[in-house]
């Protein structure tokens, strides 16, 4: 009896079966799939329409028939002369099939559709808009980043040659037993200093109002008219016409 007994497909006995493509599957097998596609093709059939799926069905229906004679308009092209298949027009250049309906099937009002179309292309033109006003800024962003860097970069270079500048007048000064800078920041400071009054604090303040790059001009000429000596050089010449005539130039940029 138990043999007899029909097997759950739900059971894991069921479920373990190979039932791949072109393998054979046991009839039980085929039975049950073919059982509950029966059970949804029923379904399906028993299935309540709405009434707007109903009225498609029977719009397509009507609109896929073709028109017969029992139709007006049919049969007076008829008796102008019209055959079925025929195209329009007194030389067969016109439609042959009749113009297609565009049924409206929604509540929204007439022209709702174009408002919508039209609301679309603005959001569209307004992200798109956005988006290129966010690349001019991510632009304009790596712009300003770069000449920051490039300035940072530069005035790096002119405190570096500040330094060798200011090193190399301490020491040709000394040599020609100058004990005295002409400016405070003509040689490079003491890193210890003993304590100074407040007017010597007050001469540092206005020294340190000039730029880096004013004090580099102002030390490189000092070094060239008083000691024939070019910092980009790094070369002590005889005379001015010898500094003249070998030295490139007063500047970082003509020695490039």
């Amino acid at each position: 009896m138990e043999g007899d007994e029909e097997e759950d497909y739900m059971s894991d006995l069921f479920l373990k079966q190979d039932v791949r493509p072109g393998l054979p599957m046991a009839r039980r097998v085929k039975e049950a799939i073919q059982k509950e596609e029966k059970q949804k093709e029923a379904n399906e059939k028993n299935r309540q329409k709405s009434i707007k799926e109903e009225e498609k069905e029977r719009r397509d229906l009507v609109l896929k028939s073709a028109l017969g004679n029992e139709n007006k308009g049919f049969a007076l092209l008829q008796k102008m002369g019209y055959k079925s298949g025929q195209a329009l027009g007194k030389s067969g250049e016109g439609i042959v099939e009749p113009i297609p309906l565009n049924i409206k099937t929604g509540r929204s009002g007439l022209g709702h559709e174009e408002l919508k179309k039209r609301k679309a292309e603005e959001k569209l033109e307004n992200y798109r808009q956005k988006l290129h006003m966010k690349k001019q800024a991510n632009e304009q962003a790596a712009d300003q980043f770069r000449i920051r860097f490039k300035t940072k970069q530069e005035e790096r270079k002119m405190e570096g040659d500040l330094r060798k500048s200011q090193r190399a007048c301490q020491q040709l000064d000394m040599q020609k037993d100058i004990d005295v800078p002409k400016e405070t920041w003509f040689w490079i400071e003491p890193e210890e200093e003993d304590k100074k009054d407040e007017e010597d604090k007050e001469d540092e303040c206005t020294s340190s109002d000039l730029s880096v790059s004013e004090k580099l001009h102002i030390l490189t000429a000092y070094l060239r008219e008083e000691h024939f000596y070019c910092v980009w050089c790094g070369t002590t010449y005889e005379d001015s016409e010898d500094l003249s005539s070998n030295c490139p130039g007063d500047s970082a940029a003509d020695h490039d």
